[in-house]
């Protein structure tokens, strides 16, 4: 019979040995380029002299497309039928958040005093989200027999209101069951499973941890700290030691790719969220001491599932070499060549690559590039996008380098590398974010039936 600890390694090895390699045709520059970028999330900043170089020479991408993608001399298509819905859903969300420029002005001008402030900041959480009707409709659908997830999808794209947030988001994701009278007894199910994987994996001393999941265990315990490390929250040694129990508990389920330096961002919307259940008040006075042993449990719980299922559709964003987060690169630089030539020959003439910058935003999904206060917002889109969520998010984070288009066209190649490293999203309100999503929208609304965009 084998210990737990002989089963682990013999688990690990059979793993180990399913073949993996990166893609052959990317050449050396390519991967010495991307190895840099990776350690890029041990800190905030560029790391080494080779990333912060000129690049003098063009990198020959791999075609990372599907065989089924036609030519560029195929690409005859113009914006599909539902360019006009786009649209339309672009000028509905600006016209309701026309009110929160208002409260941005009201902000920028009375920022001496703190609870004028705090005012502002408390009405800016979007008005498609707080609006009155929207609110009835999303209440309309939890309390169904059997929540209709597509209907469910279309709401939460502009917004959910912060208190329904927690229901919503289990559903979305596929944790919590659709059927009402099915959904307690999943909960408490899928709780009592994660308290049993903890006593399994994590409450057990080194020496029955082989030597790999001690070194990552050890690589846990110093990502936490590091957690949005601008928010204090984070920084209690309690969140910090549920961070630690989760992350590590997903990664010894999930050998195929383990723990890997960004996933510790990714996890702090779903801590937030299900510790609003419980927690009043701001973020800021918020403290896990008030919490039951009990109420700790079933957060993490909640949190681990929730992670579990999000990262189900991008998988290959976290195993070795991360392909999916290099194929994302590369259709995010042909996208953006396609809707701002400009700016695409002004980097291209500079030498500057698109995995040099967003190799994080990918690997983050933009938590460490916007107020840690919009992030939810954010993420009610990403949610809703369901299955589609990885090929929306270069339209996303196209949307986003856009914004600054006019500015990017005046910098340098080292100007532009500092400042796409700290971009001016601190006085961001959810109007600025609003306008990214939005106009993300109507840029696959065009493009979606027109797959050769993306093609080199």
């Amino acid at each position: 019979m084998m210990n737990k600890k002989e089963e682990r390694e013999d688990l690990n090895h059979n793993h180990s040995s399913i073949p993996t390699s990166p893609v052959s045709s990317i050449d050396s520059r390519f991967n010495q380029t991307l190895r840099n970028v990776q350690g890029l999330l041990k800190g905030r900043s560029f790391p080494g002299k080779v990333l912060i170089t000129r690049r003098t020479d063009p990198i020959d991408y791999p075609t990372l497309l599907s065989p089924g993608i036609r030519s560029p001399t195929d690409n005859n298509c113009g914006p599909s039928n539902n360019m006009d819905d786009s649209v339309e859903k672009e000028a509905h969300i600006r016209s309701q958040t026309n009110t929160d420029s208002d409260y941005s002005k009201l902000k920028t001008s009375t920022s001496t005093n703190e609870s004028a402030t705090k005012e502002v900041q408390k009405s800016t959480m979007g008005a498609r989200a707080t609006d009155s009707a929207r609110i009835l409709k999303f209440t309309k659908e939890l309390s169904a027999p059997a929540v209709i997830l597509d209907k469910l999808r279309e709401l939460a794209w502009s917004g959910v209101p912060p208190y329904l947030r927690p229901s919503v988001w289990r559903l979305l994701l596929g944790y919590a069951p659709p059927n009402s009278d099915r959904r307690d007894g999943v909960l408490r199910r899928k709780r009592l499973e994660y308290l049993d994987c903890v006593a399994q994996f994590y409450d057990v001393s080194d020496n029955e941890r082989t030597d790999e999941e001690i070194n990552m265990l050890r690589q846990i315990s110093v990502d936490c700290p590091r957690t949005v490390p601008d928010v204090a929250f984070f920084q209690q040694a309690e969140v910090q030691k549920s961070l630690e129990r989760i992350l590590y508990t997903w990664a010894i389920r999930h050998p195929a790719s383990g723990y890997v330096q960004g996933i510790n961002d990714l996890l702090t919307p779903f801590l937030v969220v299900f510790l609003s259940e419980h927690l009043k008040d701001g973020l800021d006075k918020w403290s896990m001491l008030s919490l039951s042993v009990e109420d700790i449990s079933n957060i993490e719980a909640d949190c681990y599932w929730c992670l579990s299922k999000f990262l189900e559709g991008m998988q290959d964003h976290y195993t070795f070499a991360q392909p999916g987060i290099q194929r994302l690169v590369f259709k995010l630089k042909e996208l953006v060549r396609r809707i701002d030539e400009p700016v695409s020959r002004h980097m291209e003439e500079q030498g500057l690559e698109f995995l040099q910058f967003a190799f994080r935003w990918f690997n983050c999904l933009l938590i460490r590039e916007i107020p840690f206060h919009l992030i939810n917002r954010l993420w009610d889109t990403y949610l809703a996008e369901g299955d589609a969520l990885p090929d929306f998010l270069v339209y996303i984070f196209a949307s986003f380098l856009l914004t600054w288009s006019d500015k990017l066209l005046k910098l340098d190649f080292q100007e532009m590398v500092m400042f796409l490293q700290h971009l001016p999203t601190q006085n961001w309100t959810y109007t600025e974010l609003e306008v990214v999503l939005s106009r993300a929208y109507m840029w696959h609304s065009m493009f979606e039936s027109c797959p050769s965009h993306l093609a080199s």
